[in-house]
């Protein structure tokens, strides 16, 4: 019978029996749906959905469903709201058992009052409705809610990680990128990024800036840097920033047929060969400053233009050739240091055209005019560097010095500014005055003029006689204990005496002076009073502070010692 009945009239047999279907007891429901699948042949769960199907009451419209009666409503909510927050946001499971021992000490100290009904449903909520109903609570608490894994982190998630020993001596063209900040101690605001490429093979250099760290921008210089490398570009090797990982960079390297991988995170040994080159060669011609604006841009596409030239072929660099560990110590062998324009002409897959290219350029350039060009940017650089150190400062000039009009002049230069020893403007560190030390009020700075006046009167005091002298004129303010801070203004006190005496008089008067009694101080000090006898005489010189001084003129020498 099932195979004969039409569509329409299994749904006018639907129509008939629905009403009686909703209204039944479970097991007249249960004879219905029997009787509907050996009339209409239809799968018992097809028959259940076809009658509780909720039926069109107008255009566009549908019956509305039967939503589930609330047991908890606001006030329950407010209570355990407040019986949360007095537990010290513990979860449900511990919430639930501290509801009947926390709930009447609320209640008891006023601090919360609930209806007979509502009491006895807060006693007997369950652990799970309890989280339930403080879910927005808690998100409200913890700052809101957390942002989920967005479109780059599933961008990332598709490119293939590449370790650091997985590269396998590839063909020139593969590249490892990274990003250099010129932000100083700040990244605040925005500043201008370097875009490093180095190629594995060659070590071929590749430097380009860019205004801030965007997607767009990052396309548009690896599009420039491709018109750079001697050879087409077949692969990209980026770390895990945002500025790579998104919906930009990724599919237009895919566009352009190129391999994109990517390092592991906090691995930053899997980029070994850029992160080298961020310092040997972006931070040796940038050093650590903060460099931004689009003229500061474009004098380090220049500065980055004349470089690329001088360290890619006139710069040799060592390349590993094999590393062995030997217990625990770790030998490592290089090859001959060489430039990665000798690097590219010797490789097997560098075409001869690419050598012939290179061979006549390489003849054409004069490295020491490029580091003329190098010399002056970075002058040029120097006055635009903003060196905040966590402050925004405005431009200063940087050290004054000869520009080299020319490379004439400027090889000229070259012997005699390395033993100058003068830093490069981009490395130029603003002088900062070092914090002098405060000096803590002493006690006996109001009686420093008493002391000066006794050992005017007796040179020969010691500090032991000038503390007692201080204790039975000040009983309240010196003891025992005050004998070595005496002992410092004594010694700083003589050594001014001596300093004077040598200013009034010449040596020679000294040195005949008559010599005093020895004076035997606390300090352990045995020896002739120090301002009245600065000098010992021994030979034809002078013993003054330990400096042996040539008193053969009558006037003052200079200390020879």
């Amino acid at each position: 019978m099932a195979g004969k009945i039409s569509m329409g009239a299994r749904r006018e047999v639907v129509s008939a029996v629905t009403e009686r279907y909703r209204s039944a007891k479970r097991a007249e429901k249960g004879r219905i749906l029997d009787e509907l699948c050996a009339t209409t042949g239809w799968h018992r769960k097809h028959a259940v959905r076809a009658l509780r199907r909720r039926e069109t009451v107008g255009p566009g419209e549908v019956e509305a469903t039967r939503k589930r009666r609330r047991r908890y409503g606001a006030t329950i909510k407010d209570a355990l709201t407040a019986l949360w927050e007095a537990s010290d946001r513990v979860c449900g499971k511990r919430l639930k058992v501290m509801i009947p021992t926390l709930l009447p000490a609320l209640e008891q100290h006023g601090r919360l009052q609930l209806g007979q009904s509502d009491r006895d449903r807060v006693l007997v909520i369950s652990a799970a409705t309890i989280d339930r109903l403080l879910v927005d609570v808690r998100i409200a608490a913890s700052g809101g809610r957390r942002r989920r894994a967005g479109f780059y982190s599933a961008i990332r998630r598709e490119v293939p990680i590449r370790a650091f020993n997985d590269w396998n001596s590839p063909v020139p063209g593969f590249c490892e990128v990274d990003m250099v900040a010129h932000g100083d101690t700040s990244v605040a605001g925005s500043f201008i990024q370097t875009l490093t490429m180095v190629d594995v093979a060659t070590g071929w250099t590749e430097c380009l800036p860019l205004l801030t760290r965007e997607g767009s921008l990052v396309v548009e210089a690896i599009n420039r840097a491709q018109s750079l490398f001697p050879w087409l570009l077949r692969g990209v090797d980026f770390d895990n920033d945002s500025a790579f990982m998104n919906d930009v960079v990724v599919p237009w390297c895919r566009e352009q047929k190129l391999e994109v991988t990517r390092s592991r995170a906090y691995k930053k040994n899997d980029q070994a060969f850029v992160e080298q080159k961020n310092g040997a060669v972006v931070r040796r011609l940038m050093g650590y400053g903060r460099f931004d604006g689009v003229e500061t841009a474009r004098m380090m596409g220049r500065l980055y233009a004349a470089a690329r030239l001088y360290v890619n072929f006139f710069q040799p660099s060592f390349k590993l050739k094999e590393k062995r560990r030997e217990g625990a110590k770790v030998i490592k062998r290089y090859h001959l240091p060489s430039t990665p324009y000798e690097r590219a002409l010797a490789h097997p897959k560098v075409t001869a055209a690419v050598k012939k290219r290179l061979r006549d350029q390489y003849r054409s350039l004069d490295p020491v005019a490029l580091l003329a060009e190098i010399r002056t940017t970075q002058e040029e650089l120097g006055n635009r560097v903003d060196r905040r150190a966590g402050q925004a400062r405005g431009l200063q000039p940087a050290h004054t010095s000869i520009l080299p009009a020319t490379a004439a002049t400027f090889a000229k230069t070259l012997g005699k500014t390395a033993t100058v020893g003068e830093p490069r403007a981009t490395h130029r560190r603003t002088r900062r005055p070092y914090k002098t030390r405060v000096r803590m009020p002493s006690k006996l700075d109001p009686h420093i003029a008493a002391i000066e006046a006794w050992l005017a009167e007796q040179p020969q005091l010691t500090a032991r006689a000038i503390v007692g002298r201080l204790r039975e004129k000040y009983p309240e303010e010196f003891g025992k204990r005050q004998h070595s801070i005496v002992q410092r203004l004594l010694r700083a006190l003589r050594r001014r005496a001596a300093e004077r005496l040598v200013a009034q008089g010449p040596l020679d008067d000294a040195t005949t002076a008559a010599p005093l009694p020895r004076v035997v101080d606390g300090s352990g000090y045995v020896g002739p009073d120090p301002p009245t006898a600065p000098l010992v005489e021994q030979a034809g010189k002078a013993i003054w502070r330990d400096r042996l001084i040539d008193i053969g003129s009558s006037s003052a020498m200079a200390p020879s010692g």
